[in-house]
């Protein structure tokens, strides 16, 4: 249930979905009052200057300085509330160095908690594009993220489920968790209806980026230390990827400058 204050976690809108969204927290009789964001990439912030500017006061909240709008910067383990729910921040380095993961949990309520994930955990995977080290992104995972509640309901910044357990299939072809996943993933697809959210638990059955101990997700690697099969995952994954969907040279540049790999002429 919705109270006031309400917060809105990421915002990778335009004008007309800000829009949208107050008209959203209007309807339901609520104030925004706050934007969490995950991390700085463009796809996740663009609606952060809007919102400022159309709701005067709105704290825009993160753990980068990069991110658009910033007004507060939170640090690891610090914990917010909204009414009844709680927010536990979780620093996640890995695909940016400053991307901050929300969990979240509400008094007297039976559901189960909920992280928020952005680009750190997605259903079958991660954000593969590395900004920080493979071992950082291996802390994240398995030492952060990969220790909540397994019945944590995950939802992510991105829907790539289909294309993700296509490639944990390539990874564990006997995997019967990702054949099963891949399966019931296709006919939502098909009948349009979302994948998201999973569960922690889940994700531990047939994600290959928290399963980089598995002797068959070694074996595809052709390494054993757990940071080296993280590595080479992600080095695959972005393989994968390009063979599924090769960018437009357009595409190529907004990806390199999203990635930190190129500068606008207002930063050189």
């Amino acid at each position: 249930m919705l109270t006031q204050p309400y917060c809105v976690l990421g915002l990778g809108s335009t004008q007309d979905r800000a829009w949208g969204l107050l008209d959203i927290a209007g309807r339901e009789g609520v104030s925004l009052t706050t934007v969490l964001t995950t991390h700085h990439h463009w796809d996740h912030t663009r609606g952060n200057a809007e919102l400022v500017h159309l709701r005067p006061g709105l704290e825009v909240m993160g753990a980068d300085e990069r991110i658009c709008a910033l007004t507060r910067r939170l640090a690891h383990g610090e914990e917010l509330r909204f009414g009844a729910i709680h927010v536990r921040c979780l620093l996640t380095p890995g695909h940016t160095t400053g991307h901050m993961s929300y969990f979240l949990w509400e008094d007297e309520c039976p559901d189960p908690p909920a992280l928020f994930s952005g680009d750190a955990l997605s259903v079958a995977g991660c954000g593969w594009h590395l900004e920080d080290t493979a071992q950082q992104m291996y802390q994240s995972l398995t030492k952060i993220l990969g220790t909540l509640p397994p019945q944590t309901k995950v939802f992510c910044g991105h829907e790539h489920t289909l294309s993700n357990l296509e490639f944990a299939q390539k990874v564990e072809p006997r995997n019967g968790h990702v054949q099963a996943k891949l399966s019931w993933a296709q006919k939502r697809d098909d009948d349009d209806i979302p994948t998201v959210p999973s569960t922690l638990g889940e994700e531990l059955l047939y994600n290959p980026f928290l399963r980089v101990t598995e002797d068959p997700v070694r074996e595809f690697t052709g390494q054993v230390a757990p940071v080296q099969v993280l590595e080479v995952l992600c080095r695959e994954r972005a393989r994968f990827q390009t063979a599924l969907e090769p960018p437009q040279p357009q595409v190529r540049a907004l990806l390199a400058l999203q990635w930190g790999l190129l500068s606008t002429p207002q930063e050189k």
